[in-house]
């Protein structure tokens, strides 16, 4: 599960938005895909870009995620880089492509009736993956708190 923080999550909101609000979704376009318009949002690559730099290798991004090297120097190996940068795992783009997170997927009602290629579906995973990752990054912070208020409380002499 990516690694919750407040660029990560604000990135899934715009993308959601941006995708609800867009007529140019198509699932077997790299840019505007699942992936591509989260990317779009982390990288601030247009879709274009996007889907160009994905051409000169092999595969949708399932497949270009699994032959990720950190040490590539191919556009769009850069791209996953950034995009794990930000937070992200290989398996979080594997599963965002086709909606399969359970951890997200049990947030979102009638998730049996998801479809990884249906722009109203996507829109409600990023949502909820975003509620997801921001009530964890609530947790993490309210755990150091709690932990700095029992350092500050003990006694200073004893």
């Amino acid at each position: 599960m990516a690694r919750p923080n407040k660029s990560l999550i604000n990135a899934l909101r715009k993308a959601a938005e941006k995708l609800n609000e867009s007529d140019k979704y198509q699932w077997g376009h790299m840019g505007s895909c699942n992936c591509g318009f989260l990317a779009q949002e982390i990288t601030n690559l247009n879709k274009g870009e996007i889907h160009t730099y994905a051409m000169q290798k092999y595969g949708d991004w399932t497949e270009q995620a699994m032959d990720y090297c950190t040490d590539s120097k191919q556009p769009f190996d850069l791209i996953i880089n950034t995009m794990v940068n930000e937070g992200l795992t290989i398996e979080d783009l594997i599963e965002l492509e086709r909606l399969k997170n359970k951890e997200v997927l049990k947030r979102i009602p009638n998730k049996d009736y998801l479809r990884h290629n249906k722009k109203d579906d996507v829109v409600k995973y990023m949502n909820a993956w975003a509620d997801l990752l921001e009530e964890k990054l609530l947790e993490k912070e309210s755990r150091k708190n709690s932990k700095v208020e029992i350092e500050i409380s003990e006694p200073v002499f004893a």
